[in-house]
Formats: structure tokens, C-alpha cells, sequence
């Protein structure tokens, strides 16, 4: 008849204190590699979402400009605390956009009755600010 013992090397299984200690150093050092990436990974998110809402924003002055219809040169600035244009007239007044700020520029080209619009939407982002800049061209008529 076959015996094993229990004390035997033989029929052994499970894991060394070398291996325990080495599974747990491995889990150590990608833990906290791991946490840092989902980190990074939500503040992507934010700020994919700040720059989704500043080109919508951007988007929305610029066919203001284009509905308003006449272009002086020059800038002009302002936050996002009023009605947008041509919006319904149930929508009450208030600030749209906290933080985000808007700058139009109305420039010239080579071409007399043709002006360049440019706007600028930018947003405190912790110790910087970012910013998103579009731009078209509209026809400015006889007006100058």
C-alpha cells in the first residue's frame, strides 16, 4: 500500500512566503500605476467635455455674427449670461456658461466686401486657460 506523508515534499501544493511576498510587490507597484491612469483618464474626460462646450459656444457666436448681419471692424467681448439669438422667448436670462468668456474679431481681407470673423471662447482650466478659436468669412456688403 502506497502512504504519503503529510509532512512530505512530494505531494506539496500550494505557494512559498517568497511567492506571496513577490505576488503582492507585483500588485504594489501596478496598483497605483493603474490608479493614476484612471486618473488621467477622468481628467481627459473633463476636459474633452470643456472643449465640446466652448465649440458649441463658439459655434453658436459665430451665427450670431452671421444673423446680426453687419460687420465693423473690430472686438468685441462678453460672457454667456444673455439669451442667445433667435433662442425662444421662454428661455430665461442667465449665466449659460459660468467661467467661459468670448472675444469676436472682425478683420478685413485683400477682398473690399469680404470680412473675416473670428471668435474666441476661453475658460479657466487650473492655473492656465484654454481656448478655442473658429473662423469664417462673410460678405459685408457696402457697408464699411
Amino acid at each position: 500500500m502506497l502512504q504519503t506523508s503529510l509532512t512530505g515534499k512530494s505531494g506539496e501544493q500550494g505557494f512559498t512566503l517568497l511567492e506571496v511576498l513577490l505576488a503582492i510587490a507585483l500588485l504594489a507597484i501596478a496598483l497605483p500605476i493603474l490608479l493614476g491612469l484612471r486618473n488621467f483618464d477622468l481628467d481627459l474626460h473633463q476636459r474633452a467635455t470643456e472643449l465640446r462646450a466652448a465649440t458649441l459656444l463658439a459655434q453658436e457666436k459665430l451665427v450670431e455674427a452671421e444673423l446680426v448681419g453687419v460687420y465693423p471692424i473690430g472686438e468685441t467681448t462678453g460672457d454667456f449670461r444673455n439669451v442667445p439669438l433667435g433662442a425662444p422667448a421662454t428661455v430665461a436670462a442667465g449665466d449659460r456658461a459660468p467661467g467661459y468668456k468670448w472675444k469676436r474679431t472682425i478683420a478685413p481681407t485683400p477682398l473690399p466686401l469680404i470680412r473675416e470673423v473670428r471668435i474666441k471662447v476661453s475658460w479657466p482650466r487650473g492655473v492656465s486657460e484654454e481656448a478655442v478659436e473658429v473662423s469664417t468669412y462673410v460678405f459685408a456688403g457696402l457697408t464699411f
